[in-house]
């Protein structure tokens, strides 16, 4: 049989394209793919795009020393506009459609059990960088293998906050308390929880009133004009971004700051501290972001780093999502692997150093699957930097014992 010279040179060329894909399909295999669900947009755009921004910034770094596991990094991030179903659908998405191997879930609380739903039925590695409902993690019936939690959670602010509340109020006769906060998983459960370990070191408080405000509600007459005719001696919240700064905003209004004490979980952190019109001076707050706290080189380096890049200071949110990729990166290092069940495997137990760290390193507990060793403390406002000069430090070993019997008794354990 006489075979042309055009179609051996078409069969070469065919056997050439094949030789040459399984090299390409390799290169393009090299990029790996993580998305992210978070809220982009709305109330609390902060939230998401702060997230962005630490994640990017050190996507940066770990792609300039290799990837994860030679595999340089590639982000896809999603706006699920802060609705639980649109959280679940986007996280679905971008494993499906998109091709991302693992989740960077910078969602609030609300849509991060949505997403939890998603990992479970997909068994793909995620990491929870912003939800702080302490049973996302603490409840054996809600936790997956490969979904980890980077982030505070409620229950360790709550003792930490009730044991500094309860010293001020043993001080200063603080015996009738307020409630004011959002009317959702983490609003219920923070509050709950703050309130519950206050009376264990201060058994003398109650409380008169409570108030829980929609999530995102723009206006918050009636809530304010129910705290003041109460009358209590001190009110604790723990609304959160412009919810908070709108809430104080408003309050500033009534002159509520002047007569009660008010212990706002969330004031220290810069989407507070540099928004609110008039900060009123003497708010007491638990730490969220700061870079005078902990007091370290590397904090304050870490703050300064960022607001050279995006012009503004680190969020919460930001050093939640820098740790969270911290975190993946020695986990991929560990096991020498970007596989995400390997990754997994190598999360629980990890300790890393972190500028976020109360002693400069944070561990990623085996048990539960969520962090612990992060800096958490409280301290009062004034109205220009450093905005909280002075921060009492929770004692971790405290938190952990009183945390391990709150477990116990809520059936976790």
């Amino acid at each position: 049989m006489k075979v042309s010279r055009k179609r051996v040179l078409k069969g070469t060329a065919a056997t050439a394209a094949l030789l040459a894909a399984p090299h390409i399909a390799g290169a393009q295999a090299k990029v790996l793919k993580i998305g992210m669900p978070t809220i982009l947009s709305g109330r609390v755009a902060q939230l998401g795009t702060s997230s962005r921004n630490a994640v990017l910034l050190e996507v940066e770094k770990i792609n300039a020393v290799g990837g994860l596991a030679g595999r340089p990094i590639e982000m896809v991030i999603r706006d699920s506009k802060g609705q639980p179903q649109e959280a679940a659908r986007v996280a679905r998405e971008l494993v499906n459609t998109d091709g991302c191997e693992m989740l960077i879930d910078a969602e609030a609380s609300s849509g991060s059990f949505a997403v939890q739903e998603v990992v479970k039925d997909l068994g793909v590695l995620c990491i929870h960088t912003c939800s702080e409902t302490s049973s996302l993690t603490a409840d054996p019936k809600i936790r997956v293998p490969t979904a980890f939690r980077v982030c505070r959670q409620g229950i360790h602010d709550s003792i930490a906050g009730g044991e500094y509340a309860a010293k001020i109020a043993k001080a200063k006769g603080l015996k009738k308390w307020a409630t004011c906060s959002p009317d959702y998983a983490y609003g219920r459960d923070s509050t709950q929880l703050f309130v519950e370990y206050l009376k264990v070191f201060n058994p003398d408080v109650e409380v008169i009133t409570e108030a829980w405000p929609k999530l995102f509600q723009p206006d918050y007459t009636e809530v304010i004009t129910k705290i003041l005719q109460s009358k209590p001696q001190a009110l604790y919240s723990c609304l959160w971004g412009g919810d908070l700064t709108s809430w104080i905003d408003q309050a500033n209004i009534y002159a509520m700051f002047g007569q009660m004490e008010v212990f706002a979980i969330n004031m220290a952190d810069y989407t507070a501290l540099t928004v609110v019109k008039n900060l009123p001076k003497g708010i007491h707050s638990g730490n969220r972001y700061i870079k005078t706290f902990p007091k370290t080189d590397a904090n304050a380096k870490y703050g300064d780093e960022y607001r050279a890049k995006y012009k503004e200071y680190p969020t919460n949110w930001s050093w939640e999502n820098a740790a969270g990729m911290q975190f993946l990166a020695a986990a991929s290092k560990k096991a020498n692997s970007a596989d995400g069940a390997k990754i997994a495997e190598a999360l629980r137990g990890l300790k890393i150093e972190s500028p976020f760290g109360q002693d400069g390193t944070m561990t990623m507990r085996a048990e539960d699957q969520t962090v612990i060793g992060y800096a958490i403390g409280w301290g009062t406002t004034i109205a220009q930097e450093p905005y909280v000069p002075d921060v009492t430090p929770g004692d971790w070993n405290k938190i952990v014992e009183l945390e391990t019997a709150w477990k116990k008794k809520s059936g976790y354990l």
